[in-house]
């Protein structure tokens, strides 16, 4: 996993003091990032087109101009000129390279965008929203330097925002990155080294990225083993039953021993799946709420899922039932699953808080850890376009779900992957994690139209997480 912060500044300063590193220096480290990516993809001669702004994000742009120069056929495009003393020095430098200055936005085979960096805090002018709308009409492979420019703090347009192939982040990795607004502008995303290697560079923090290589199966070491090795699911169904079905079959096929459907009348369920009136005695996790609706009374809660200190996923109709809620307060392995809207509702059972799911969405990180240091037994799995999950004030990012899992049924099939692995021993917090990244993991192996997956695709393709 990478480190996360909001910002680098405090980094840059230590740069400054610590390593006696100037300004100068870490611009240049800072465009060497860009001028290296494009001289890995792309031949000599090709048409580089940079849009630079007033400032020291602008002056990164100028110097790689600069560098590329006379490999490439460098045009600069200035539209607000350069303030900043150190864009006007590399302006200057620039210029007696024999970079040329350009007056409008031209076709090119790659165009790279400096014009704002990160910090952006206020609403773009008509000027900048129409240079940005240009600038995403134009064809050619697309970079931006830092942050896409356009994009907040928060990472959403402001109102409209620069659409990357690739971002070239300079120093660390920054939050606003991975928030939902920032997926469909930031591309694959590189870090620049700026004169140190990010070991030394980056500070503490309480906020991660997620990797592939994070991910940790439930493999099988052990041969002298039974099913009641790997534990016992009781999956309650409810109104919905299609949506507990989904759930147990991806927690069987996650490595849980044994998964039993609660329900108490029968309906059609996979011959590998049991059914049972009451939570077996033997169980080891617990998921409730898929499809949930309000089938069970108060007292049956009470009896097979609240008084119970079996590790519980609470997803879905769990979320909006105050009694079940009242789990999150015990010493207990929990997990909640919420989306953005569950979660408003969670936020207003628990606190009585009336919060809009945009400014939710907008404060994905600052909700995420205010919660998890208020409910320090739960683990919070918010979904997303980018998962967060959160335990004791840390947060942690998955960046590597996609648009196919956008469809009824895969949170039930998340639900069903976390609680097989609280079944089989791990935590909540790890379960949660690993369920997060098997989720978004078998999704991407997916080879068909990427409208057309199903949850029960999501749950065969389990098979090739190795």
């Amino acid at each position: 996993m990478q480190k996360l912060f909001k910002n680098c500044y405090i980094m840059d300063q230590k740069c400054y003091d610590v390593y006696g590193l100037s300004e100068d220096l870490l611009m240049e480290h800072a465009a060497t990032a860009i001028e290296q990516i494009i001289r890995k993809k792309f031949k000599k001669g090709k048409k580089v087109l940079i849009v630079a702004g007033f400032g020291n994000n602008g002056a990164d742009g100028i110097v790689a101009a600069r560098l590329l120069k006379g490999d490439y056929k460098v045009r600069l495009f200035l539209p607000f000129g350069a303030k900043s003393k150190m864009a006007k020095l590399q302006l200057e430098r620039a210029k007696s390279a024999g970079v040329k200055i350009v007056q409008k936005l031209k076709k090119s085979d790659i165009l790279i965008d400096a014009l704002f960096g990160a910090g952006l805090n206020r609403e773009l002018n008509s000027q900048s929203q129409a240079i940005i709308e240009r600038m995403n009409a134009l064809s050619g492979y697309k970079i931006a330097c830092d942050i896409p420019s356009g994009l907040s703090k928060e990472g959403y347009p402001h109102p409209v925002a620069f659409r990357a192939d690739k971002t070239i982040t300079m120093g660390a990795l920054k939050e606003a990155l991975y928030l939902d607004g920032a997926k469909d502008y930031v591309g694959k995303v590189k870090v620049a080294n700026l004169g140190v290697s990010r070991k030394l560079y980056e500070d503490n923090t309480d906020t991660f990225l997620l990797e592939k290589k994070d991910f940790k199966p439930p493999l099988r070491k052990e041969q002298n083993c039974h099913k009641g090795t790997f534990g016992h699911v009781a999956i309650f169904a409810g109104d919905k039953e299609g949506a507990a079905i989904i759930a147990a079959m991806a927690a069987t096929r996650f490595g849980a021993g044994l998964t039993t459907i609660i329900h108490n009348r029968d309906f059609p369920i996979p011959p590998y799946l049991m059914h049972a009136n009451t939570t077996p005695h033997n169980t080891t996790a617990i998921a409730i709420g898929m499809g949930l609706g309000n089938y069970y009374d108060d007292e049956v809660l009470k009896k097979e899922v609240i008084n119970v200190k079996i590790p519980v996923v609470l997803d879905a109709d769990a979320l909006s039932n105050p009694k079940l809620l009242e789990i999150v307060q015990q010493e207990r392995e929990v997990v909640i699953t919420p989306h953005p809207k569950e979660f408003q509702r969670v936020l207003k059972i628990l606190e009585g808080r009336e919060v809009s799911i945009e400014e939710i969405q907008k404060n994905r990180f600052k909700f995420a850890q205010k919660f998890s240091l208020d409910y320090p037994y739960v683990t919070l799995l918010l979904k997303g376009a980018n998962p967060i999950i959160a335990k004791e004030g840390k947060i942690f990012v998955n960046p590597l779900g996609s648009s196919m899992l956008a469809k009824g049924g895969s949170g039930d099939v998340l639900s069903g992957l976390v609680a097989a692995l609280m079944a089989q021993g791990y935590s909540a917090f790890d379960a949660a994690i690993n369920g997060s990244l098997a989720l978004a993991l078998a999704s991407k192996k997916y080879k068909k139209s990427n409208f057309f997956l199903l949850p029960i695709d999501i749950i065969a393709l389990l098979e090739e997480l190795l």
